[in-house]
């Protein structure tokens, strides 16, 4: 009883002096400092289903495909409903343990030579048969509320599964957008480059009639031709570029076996849509990668927990029922028995073993609350660069636009006037080598927006229902 009430006390003295998880530092700016946008709300309907503001049927078709069909979503699926099963496993602990048993034995006895002994309870000849049957029992009682530690624990570690499916299906919509828009981009840079092809043959097609006619120099028909074989090899080269990234799409879409054809990807850019109107604290509820690291915090404090009621005394209860019948030549006998019991067990020489289990517990927690802060600083940094450098973006295809416009009528402009013999070959090239340039860029700027767009929804929260998971007290 002495050392009972003295293990109490020491466990007492130690859970004295245990630290518990402390708050994480959340704090993030009221706004961000990206230039404002008069763009779409944030709310749940446009950042759950981003990729639907394109206004592309086809992209939409793809990305539900992808998140229904690609490997890496099916394998996120399958490691969540892991991590179910097996969270769901510990609680087990708290159930009652025990196994039914039973045995049965018949033996036939022949005495082959001598008097024959047999009396009730012996015989040296005969069957004699033995049943049995037994139910041992073990069930922890939980008298500290371990049960409820364990459970925080595992509803942390089911959140951050699920949480990293989710996760996943947003990058993998990321994904084919991404891959998406390159492919457009490639097939406007095909595009471009067939209409370049067009733009040389023309001008080498002038430059030879006005070398025959005398009215311009042979070898300008010759310099032509250089453009106009590399006008041609660059055509062919973003074809293949431009089915391989038909390719990478359908793979992406978990279609991997359909032809490349399938995909029409059209040489246009179409609209970039507007950033979303969204503040910093959303990214608390938006983000699966904020909230995973929300889901870990809690699952270690759970744990934590359970490291401090560890010095206290464990009950266990011990009930059994058994049965038994033997039957031998002369004697049939048949038992019933029952048992309960008990035992616990109170930590005495374990408790230095089990502080520095706790200490090591609170360090873990408190790895994961830095994690959390992390994340939420980490996410605060994408969401604002993205928005910076989306609204760059659309300033810098307003530029070109206006630039390219300008380049094409400079252009023909030079062009007429070489064909009407007023310009010579050299003003007709430059013009247009500046307008090439000038579209080259501007169709790179608007690629760049489109692949900013994807990237800035994805940083501010977006591609997967935040809505169906509220954030619980932690």
């Amino acid at each position: 009883m002495r050392l009972s009430r003295s293990a109490i006390l020491i466990a007492s003295l130690a859970l004295a002096a245990c630290a518990s998880a402390r708050k994480p530092d959340l704090r993030l700016p009221a706004a961000y400092e990206a230039p404002k946008t008069t763009g779409i709300p944030a709310d749940a309907a446009v950042l759950d289903r981003w990729w639907t503001v394109f206004g592309d049927a086809q992209l939409d078709g793809l990305i539900d495909t992808a998140l229904a069909a690609n490997p890496d979503a099916r394998s996120a699926a399958a490691r969540l409903a892991e991590a179910r099963a097996t969270a769901q496993s510990g609680f087990t602990q708290f159930l009652p343990q025990g196994d039914a048993s039973g045995s049965a034995k018949r033996t036939h006895t022949t005495q082959l030579s001598g008097a024959v002994i047999n009396f009730p309870g012996f015989s040296t000849s005969g069957v004699t048969e033995q049943d049995t049957a037994n139910l041992n029992v073990s069930w922890e009682l939980d008298l500290f509320g371990r049960i409820f530690a364990v459970r925080r624990a595992a509803r942390g570690d089911i959140a951050a599964a699920r949480f990293d499916y989710e996760g996943a299906r947003a990058s993998l919509a990321a994904q084919v957008a991404d891959a998406y828009f390159q492919a457009r981009g490639l097939a406007i840079q095909l595009a471009d480059a067939q209409a370049t092809v067009r733009i040389e043959q023309e001008l080498y097609d002038i430059a030879s009639k006005r070398g025959q006619a005398g009215l311009a120099a042979t070898s300008d028909a010759d310099r032509v031709a250089g453009d106009l074989a590399q006008a041609r090899a660059q055509a062919e080269s973003l074809t293949a570029e431009l089915q391989a990234e038909r390719r990478t799409l359908l793979i992406l879409a978990g279609r991997p076996i359909e032809p490349t054809t399938s995909v029409d990807v059209a040489p246009n850019v179409g609209r970039i849509p507007p950033a979303p109107a969204t503040i910093p604290s959303q990214l608390l509820e938006r983000r699966p990668d904020v909230r995973r690291a929300q889901a870990q915090v809690q699952s270690a404090s759970g744990r934590l927990l359970y490291q401090d009621l560890a010095f206290f005394p464990l009950f266990n209860l011990t009930p059994g029922l058994g049965w038994s019948r033997v039957v031998e030549p002369g004697l049939r006998t048949t038992a019933d028995s029952w048992t309960i019991g008990g035992s616990f067990t109170q930590p005495v020489f374990s408790i230095p073993k089990l502080l520095s289990d706790l200490k090591a517990q609170n360090a873990r927690t408190e790895q994961a609350v830095i994690a959390y802060e992390k994340a939420v600083q980490t996410a605060f940094g994408e969401a604002e660069s993205s928005l910076v450098r989306l609204d760059a973006d659309n300033r810098r295809v307003a530029l070109l636009t206006d630039g390219e416009a300008r380049a094409a009528r400079g252009y023909a402009a030079a062009r007429k006037g070489y064909s009407l013999g007023l310009t010579d070959l050299q003003t007709a090239l430059s013009a247009e080598q500046s307008w090439r340039a000038t579209r080259t860029q501007l169709t790179t700027a608007q690629v760049a927006g489109l692949r900013q767009a994807v990237t800035t929804f994805k940083a501010l929260g977006g591609g997967w229902p935040a809505e169906r998971y509220p954030i619980k007290a932690q």
